[in-house]
C-alpha cells in the first residue's frame, strides 16, 4: 500500500519528536577531557624542615609534624606543627608559623619549565600571607618533594614524602 507524500513527512516529523523526547528523558551526562595533572598532586608528609638558626647556621628541625596537599583543580593546603613554639624561627624575613604552628589553604599554579609552584593563601593563621604570591622552587625525586623559597633572604627547605596511605 503506498501512503501518500504529505502522511510520510507527518510520520517521520512524528517519528523525530518521539525520539526527541525520549533522548530528553535521559540524563546528560557531560564528559570532559581529563586534565594534565601536576606530579605535585597529591598527599605528602613531612620528612625534614631546614632553617636558618640564631647566628643564621641553617640547622634541621627534627621533631616537626606536617602535612601538605595539593589537589589536581588547585588547590593546597599546608600544615606544619613544631614540637615547641621556640622551634618557629622568629627571626625569619617572612613569617609562616605562629606559636609553634603553620596552617594555610588556598591556590597553587606550577610552571613545569622553571620548576616553580606558586601559592596564594585564601586562609592562614599568620594573616600577613593572604593574598600573596609566594613562589617556591621544588624538587623531585622519587617519593620525595624538597620546596625551597624563591626568595635570596630566605634559606629553608622543606623535605616532604609522599603519603602511600592516602588516595590521590
Amino acid at each position: 500500500m503506498r501512503v501518500p507524500h504529505g502522511r510520510t513527512v507527518i510520520a517521520a516529523m512524528a517519528a523525530v519528536v518521539t525520539l526527541g523526547c525520549v533522548a530528553g528523558a535521559q540524563p546528560t551526562v557531560v564528559r570532559s577531557a581529563p586534565r594534565a595533572t601536576s606530579p605535585l598532586v597529591g598527599a605528602w608528609r613531612l620528612v625534614r624542615l631546614d632553617e636558618p638558626g640564631p647566628g643564621g647556621a641553617i640547622r634541621p628541625v627534627t621533631d616537626a609534624k606536617g602535612s601538605l596537599i595539593y589537589t589536581s583543580d588547585g588547590h593546597v593546603s599546608v600544615q606544619v606543627m613544631y614540637a615547641s613554639t621556640a622551634d618557629a624561627h622568629s627571626d625569619a624575613p617572612v613569617q609562616y608559623a605562629r606559636n609553634g604552628y603553620e596552617a594555610s589553604f588556598g591556590r597553587y599554579t606550577v610552571d613545569a619549565a622553571s620548576r616553580t609552584v606558586t601559592h596564594r593563601y585564601d586562609g592562614s593563621l599568620v594573616r600577613s600571607l593572604l593574598g600573596q604570591e609566594l613562589p617556591r622552587r621544588y624538587e623531585l625525586a622519587g617519593n620525595r618533594l624538597v620546596i625551597r623559597s624563591t626568595r635570596a633572604d630566605e634559606r629553608w627547605s622543606v623535605t616532604w614524602e609522599r603519603d602511600a596511605s592516602a588516595t590521590r
